[in-house]
């Protein structure tokens, strides 16, 4: 190894170890043999910041962009010195020299999000903030000498989202009274994706995803002929419900059960646990007899609604428990093909469902129609047993041409993995 390379090397050493003096001196050797080279006149500037001599600092540093002008950090950390000396307009100019050179530069953006900031431009700091967190990685791996900083940018662009949430609530106010309750619902979360507070939520069937069709949250009431009948049915079926719970409680089996070895992701909490499970009347479209015959009223009552049938998927019709200050994770269903209902029959306080960016709390005896191929949620805070009517039924914009292709598709994808 020439003495140049020994002298970079002990230099290195000597800073990974925090011997910093050692290391300052090792560098000064380097210099004299290479006053050209790069890292040592950055380490050179670097330690003489550290040490408050800005004019060395920036001496070194300045003389090292010469050598390396395309190296973002280099500008950047002339860009710290030029700050501590108060001199903002080269201090700007710097950042950009950064930027220029690198416009994802995650420390050089987060350095011009604050530097806007200070000069008092709140809103253009926030739309860098904005760029800075869609380059940074998950928080879980944010660097720890830039966490603070990101931490810092999301506050900001968190509150700005905020303020301008409340602002855009406040200017539409009126004019959302005046619309139906879907078109509110819909303008509401329009400005909420606006304002940054949620996301556009599409459907997403992990089976069978029909193209072309609307991502509905929730369906209104008034489009389904059969809900007041079924509603007032909702006595007989809490009678059903207790009875089978009294006696086959141990047929109430957990929602979630995937084999051994099998990756459950937001599932391992739930799989093969009894805080979410289920006393089936169909499951993926085969009738469970017993528990139809124990059942008679709940099963006359849903075949009255007409269920979807899709041969191997549905209908899935059950009682679905959740015990106390249970979650079930944000997930998808099977296909957009059809939309589910809730039956909501045992409901204590401090429960709530989402489906998109739409929450809803769950009433006994009033029916929730929803597509669940968009990303829902369920929760239970409370501490008592909370027990819905699951069930499912074609999605209304399907045509009955369109439902048999819908069967024919589900029957060839079985055909072709499990007989073909």
């Amino acid at each position: 190894m020439s003495e140049l390379g020994r002298w970079v090397e002990t230099a290195t050493r000597a800073a990974n170890e925090g011997r910093w003096q050692e290391a300052e001196q090792a560098w000064q050797r380097v210099l004299v043999l290479d006053p050209a080279h790069v890292q040592a006149l950055f380490s050179t500037g670097v330690h003489a910041f550290q040490r408050g001599r800005l004019d060395d600092a920036l001496a070194a540093l300045r003389t090292a962009q010469v050598a390396a002008p395309r190296d973002p950090v280099v500008a950047l950390s002339i860009a710290r010195v030029l700050r501590e000396q108060g001199d903002q307009d080269a201090e700007r100019q710097a950042i950009d020299a950064a930027l220029a050179s690198d416009p994802y530069f995650l420390p050089g953006l987060l350095a011009k999000g604050d530097f806007i900031e200070r000069r008092g431009q709140l809103k253009a700091a926030v739309a860098v903030y904005k760029n800075a967190l869609k380059v940074a990685p998950p928080p879980a791996r944010w660097p720890p000498a830039l966490r603070s900083q990101l931490e810092h940018a999301q506050e900001m662009v968190q509150r700005f989202g905020t303020q301008l949430a409340e602002y855009l609530a406040q200017r539409t106010g009126t004019r959302l009274r005046s619309l139906t309750l879907a078109e509110a619902e819909r303008w509401r979360e329009a400005g909420a994706i606006l304002a940054g507070q949620s996301q556009p939520y599409p459907s997403i069937g992990n089976q069978l995803q029909v193209p072309r069709l609307p991502a509905i949250p929730f369906f209104q009431r008034d489009e389904f002929s059969w809900v007041e009948a079924l509603e007032a049915r909702t006595g007989d079926i809490i009678d059903e419900l207790r009875g089978a719970m009294a006696a086959d409680g141990s047929e109430y089996r957990p929602y979630v059960a995937y084999a051994q070895g099998t990756p459950v992701n937001q599932w391992s909490e739930l799989n093969h646990s009894r805080k979410w499970s289920s006393y089936f009347l169909w499951e993926n479209s085969r009738p469970i007899q017993a528990h139809q015959a124990r059942c008679p009223r709940t099963t006359q009552a849903l075949l009255e609604v007409g269920l979807a049938d899709i041969d191997g998927m549905c209908p899935n019709a059950m009682f679905s428990a959740l015990a106390p200050h249970t979650h079930i994770p944000p997930h998808t269903g099977d296909t957009n093909a059809r939309i589910v209902v809730h039956l909501p029959l045992v409901v204590p306080e401090n429960c709530s469902y989402r489906v998109g960016f739409e929450h809803r709390r769950w009433e006994v005896g009033k029916v929730l129609i929803f597509d669940d191929s968009i990303e829902h949620e369920a929760r239970n805070d409370s501490d008592e047993l909370r027990v819905v009517l699951i069930f499912d039924i074609w999605n209304p914009l399907l045509s009955e041409g369109e439902r048999e292709i819908v069967r024919l598709l589900t029957a060839a994808r079985q055909e072709f993995e499990f007989h073909a």
